[in-house]
């Protein structure tokens, strides 16, 4: 069974993919990170007349040890990288097969990010595509961080979501937006459990209907 999770930043569907994997027994991939490894193994190359190059070669020669360092990977710095090397087409083609042949492995998987339903995984047994507005996702990106003992500008971090939206939107080689088969879901109003709830009963209602047919 492959599950295609689908969202803008901080919508909660990195933490509802992990609950899906969980709960049905299935590997998990936040295809962000790919991303994000890529831009941090060219982030001292962004200035370099041969960046893109570099970014392709690394996107191509990325694998399972390059997704270790969770800490950094989630941090600020690697998701300003990620959106440099996001826009780059060939990289996002070699993202593209790492993440099939992951979506593909005996069983199947969970993958969240911007594209799966769309692009990566069109042929998935189950697409949700995960929204809440945007104050309810600055808030949720604010509390993370302050988790961590970082000091937040919320006024700051809500334009930078509304940006990013825009620029995941405007992105050519994205392909981010709800795929017609994918079923939506607001967590706006949802906590953690509920949404979750919701999300296990749109993937059983999904794979009873496949059944039928």
């Amino acid at each position: 069974m492959i599950i295609a999770v689908d969202g803008p930043a901080a919508s909660g569907k990195g933490t509802l993919a992990t609950g899906l994997a969980r709960h049905y027994g299935l590997a998990h991939l936040d295809t962000g990170l790919l991303y994000r490894a890529v831009g941090l193994a060219v982030r001292d190359h962004v200035d370099a007349p041969d960046f893109e190059a570099r970014a392709i070669a690394a996107a191509r020669a990325l694998d399972a040890a390059h997704l270790t360092n969770i800490e950094e990977l989630t941090g600020a710095e690697a998701g300003m990288f990620a959106s440099r090397v996001a826009v780059i087409a060939k990289v996002r083609v070699a993202m593209r097969q790492y993440q099939r042949d992951f979506a593909h492995q005996p069983g199947g998987a969970v993958l969240d990010g911007r594209d799966i339903g769309t692009v990566v995984c069109p042929d998935a047994d189950v697409k949700l595509f995960i929204v809440a507005d945007s104050k309810a996702r600055m808030e949720r990106r604010a509390r993370q961080l302050e988790a961590k003992g970082q000091v937040v500008d919320r006024y700051a971090l809500y334009h930078q979501i509304e940006e990013r939206d825009a620029r995941d939107m405007a992105n050519p080689n994205g392909g981010f937006y709800k795929a017609p088969d994918a079923v939506l879901l607001d967590t706006t109003q949802l906590g953690i459990e509920a949404a979750l709830q919701a999300a296990v009963a749109i993937v059983d209602e999904a794979m009873a209907q496949k059944a039928r047919n």
